[in-house]
């Protein structure tokens, strides 16, 4: 069995394919998720899990260099904001209109769906090398 905290075996896989600069998006319940990226789908009901839920669990396992984020997180969703400042001290954060973001999704390996309804609770995660 596995030993570390992430025992999804969907997110894992995708974490273990990713190489330097692969993204993996996480997302609140409402972000349209491209028909040709792989979707995970783990919301339950209204807040199950929490994004920030989903988030830790993934950042146990991947190796992150650069963050992606909509600027509109900034105003509307303050405190979900300074949750994610926290988590990214030495990491790049970039920051992109919330239809900027929706395009680059498409480039994901995967969308993570969780059952957030925080507006603009999405995040990319591009993959760093591990020294």
């Amino acid at each position: 069995m596995k030993k570390s905290v992430l025992i999804n075996s969907e997110i894992s896989s995708v974490i273990a394919k990713m190489g330097h600069t692969d993204m993996l998006t996480i997302c609140d319940s409402g972000l349209p998720i491209p028909k040709n990226v792989e979707r995970i789908d783990l919301a339950l009901k209204h807040g199950i899990p929490t994004f920030l839920d989903t988030l830790d669990a993934v950042l146990e396992e991947l190796q992150v260099e650069e963050i992606v984020i909509a600027t509109e997180i900034e105003s509307v969703s303050s405190e979900m904001y300074k949750e994610i400042e926290k988590r990214f001290k030495n990491v790049k954060i970039t920051k992109v209109a919330h239809e900027d973001f929706k395009v680059m999704t498409k480039e994901s390996m995967a969308i993570v769906r969780t059952g957030e309804f925080t507006p603009y609770a999405n995040i990319i995660l591009k993959s760093g090398v591990v020294f």
